[in-house]
């Protein structure tokens, strides 16, 4: 019969119990946690509308990226037509790694109030977020375009030597054994 009032006994109303230090300190940090947890649920639906967009110089690729960094969209412009699929292929992979490196900056901005912008939670989350590297775009290279000279004219380039050719390979000797590749498969001396 713990915890029940004995007979006689009523407890008062207006008593309350003592409460261990921890419920203590709890309670008087309960408007504290309250506004914690405001900004972690405002972070959280934040994060739920993250994305980054970047487009290559050229307009030749858009990527847009979700808050993780994964590809949620890609576009080609009307230069990726003219582009060879290497040149294309290396911008597809600038753009979105640039787009992800924006991304990693909406993250960080909307976590800092609720981590603490310098605090040992945030310098951990900044350590899982790899450094994506962005190289420099450059525009693709342009096909050589033709040059045409006049005959007499000197300023023409010179022309190019002639490459080197290779050694001539040795006639074969009919008298030889390998001449007809190699010796008898019959196994004649």
């Amino acid at each position: 019969m713990h915890g029940e009032p004995r007979a006689g006994f009523l407890p008062r109303k207006d008593y309350e119990p003592p409460q261990p230090k921890a419920v203590a300190d709890m309670n008087a940090l309960s408007p504290e946690i309250a506004e914690i947890r405001q900004r972690a649920a405002e972070a959280q639906e934040r994060l739920k509308h993250v994305s980054a967009t970047a487009t290559s110089p050229d307009g030749a690729v858009t990527a847009t990226v979700n808050t993780a960094g994964a590809l949620q969209e890609l576009q080609f412009g009307s230069r990726a037509d003219e582009m060879p699929r290497a040149a294309l292929a290396a911008a597809v992979l600038a753009t979105a790694r640039r787009a992800q490196a924006q991304a990693a900056q909406q993250l960080t901005a909307i976590m800092a109030p609720v981590i603490g912008e310098h605090s040992d939670a945030m310098k951990f989350l900044e350590e899982q977020i790899p450094e994506p590297e962005v190289p420099e775009e450059t525009a693709p290279p342009s096909p050589p375009q033709p040059q045409f000279f006049d005959a007499q004219d000197d300023s023409a380039p010179p022309a190019r030597p002639a490459p080197p050719s290779r050694p001539a390979r040795p006639a074969p000797d009919p008298t030889d054994d390998d001449y007809y590749g190699g010796g008898s498969i019959l196994g004649r001396n």
